[in-house]
């Protein structure tokens, strides 16, 4: 089975500002409308490609996940990797392409498309678009199964073996089997993934007033946890602090528990000792569950009893 590749029409001045950053592990790719995108699954490349007159791809990065989210949410997320130096600015590049309403005077929601791995050429190595047709405004789809898709995947992946010192210039071998890359989920691709597979509500209390919501990691990244799904919980953001503090945890078989220290500490907590013992809200696929093991490793290393 072959492996998908979008060449999608890229705003030159997130192009530009992105190209300046020097040790970017992610990029939001955004859309100023908020419409779902389907075109390609975890692992596939997603390329940039400049507007007229240039029409030429200059990067891309490894396809990680689609999602809409209010802008404000974006920038929280992803700072600087939208594209922008500020979320003013962020907003404004947004606004300038959406129609003049009351729904662009400061957030409004828009369709992000999360990139791990991002890479940027040098411009003489950009590389033309095959048959891409002037008239495409957002992307096109190739498939390796098809001439211009396999071209299009060798060419690139003989650029960044360029790039890494890996191949000489002049090198035209082909790169074996196209097939999905394995991306490395960075701390906003983290959040977005958390947020969308609970369905956007708190795990514990199904909260769903999104700037209220975060992404936790059960075992924190600087203890040695990842960014994968099963390492994260959607919780109110009272809860997270609590979470990462020790006062509240989460049991192997998905019950949420409160530690006593709250009211012998602050003399309250009426509010989330009415949880205790509440099954959480998990989601139905089980790769993307909380780990039992990630959890026990909660339980018994930061919870307070």
């Amino acid at each position: 089975m072959g492996v998908r590749i979008v060449v999608a029409v890229t705003d030159g001045e997130w192009f530009k500002f992105l190209r300046g950053k020097r040790d970017l592990t992610e990029v939001n790719f955004w859309k100023p409308s908020a419409q779902p995108f389907k075109s390609l699954e975890r692992g596939e490349l997603f390329l940039f490609k400049l507007k007229a007159p240039h029409n030429v791809i200059v990067g891309g990065g490894v396809f990680t996940h689609a999602s809409i989210m209010p802008c404000s949410l974006a920038w929280d997320t992803f700072g600087e990797a939208n594209g922008a130096a500020s979320a003013w600015r962020l907003r404004e590049l947004i606004a300038s392409l959406k129609p003049r309403t009351a729904s662009t005077v400061y957030d409004f929601d828009i369709g992000c498309r999360v990139l791990t791995g991002p890479f940027f050429f040098e411009e003489r190595e950009w590389l033309p678009a095959p048959s891409f047709s002037r008239n495409i405004v957002t992307h096109k789809t190739y498939s390796t199964e098809e001439p211009d898709g396999r071209r299009l995947w060798d060419a690139v992946h003989e650029r960044l073996g360029r790039m890494s010192g890996l191949v000489r210039a002049g090198t035209t071998e082909r790169y074996g089997r196209p097939r999905l890359i394995r991306p490395r989920l960075g701390q906003g691709a983290f959040r977005a993934v958390v947020t969308d597979v609970y369905g956007r509500r708190c795990a514990v209390t199904r909260e769903r007033t999104l700037p209220a919501l975060e992404a936790a990691h059960i075992r924190p990244y600087r203890d040695g946890g990842t960014h994968e799904e099963s390492n994260g919980l959607l919780l109110r953001r009272d809860l997270h602090s609590l979470f990462d503090a020790g006062y509240v945890t989460v049991t192997p078989d998905l019950h949420f528990e409160v530690s006593g220290s709250i009211k012998e500490k602050y003399e309250n907590g009426r509010d989330y000792y009415a949880l205790h013992g509440r099954e959480i809200s998990a989601p139905a696929v089980v790769e993307q569950r909380p780990d039992p093991a990630l959890l026990t490793w909660h339980n018994e290393n930061c919870f307070m009893g």
